[in-house]
């Protein structure tokens, strides 16, 4: 079978046309925007009420104003999404940090070893931090909280870095359970 022809997730996707309207038209206007409808939309959209309060708490974390880049916010996603081995979020995510870094070769970079990414020593103490979050957040404690004070982040930047990194270890979580599958039209963009 191939990548086409393979469902987008082991549990059923309904029908936009069948989807309530609230879902409907923030599924049109995401496609109207990118030309296509990421899957994350679609395999979420078997649990209206969870839909809802995924991309609400997505949104409060990834589109809010603050001493986080939107880049940087991607940056975390990539990071700590390779480490939970989640395809859908590392290829999707990859494809829209490099929209928002602007930059061809930085998903592939955090993607496979942020250490050694053309990144700034900010953005990698922010990832170092993100990673222990997401792989080991019970051993969080004052040093990590120094170490990110130094790079110039304050306690709301510390909280939306945890914040992202916790919220997508959810997301990779479901992404793998669901085996969704990332689109296509992920992999070529930005890449040039």
């Amino acid at each position: 079978m191939s990548a086409a022809e393979q469902p987008i997730s082991r549990f059923p996707v309904p029908d936009l046309a069948d989807m309530p309207e609230d879902i409907r038209t923030r599924i049109e206007a995401v496609q109207e925007k990118s030309g296509f409808i990421p899957n994350v939309f679609l395999v979420l959209a078997h649990r209206p009420d969870e839909f809802r309060a995924f991309f609400a708490y997505h949104d409060a974390l990834m589109d809010k104003p603050g001493n986080l880049t939107k880049a940087e916010r991607e940056m975390i996603v990539v990071a700590t999404s390779n480490l939970n081995q989640c395809q859908y979020c590392v290829i999707a995510h990859g494809a829209i940090l490099r929209i928002r870094a602007k930059d061809p070769l930085i998903a592939d970079q955090v993607a496979i070893n942020y250490r050694k990414a053309d990144i700034t020593p900010r953005q990698k103490a922010m990832l170092d931090f993100a990673v222990k979050v997401s792989q080991a957040a019970q051993e969080v404690g004052e040093a990590d909280f120094d170490a990110l004070k130094a790079e110039g982040f304050d306690q709301e930047d510390i909280w939306d870095i945890a914040g992202i990194a916790a919220f997508f270890g959810l997301s990779n979580r479901m992404a793998n359970v669901t085996s969704m599958r990332p689109n296509a039209e992920f992999y070529s963009m930005a890449r040039e």
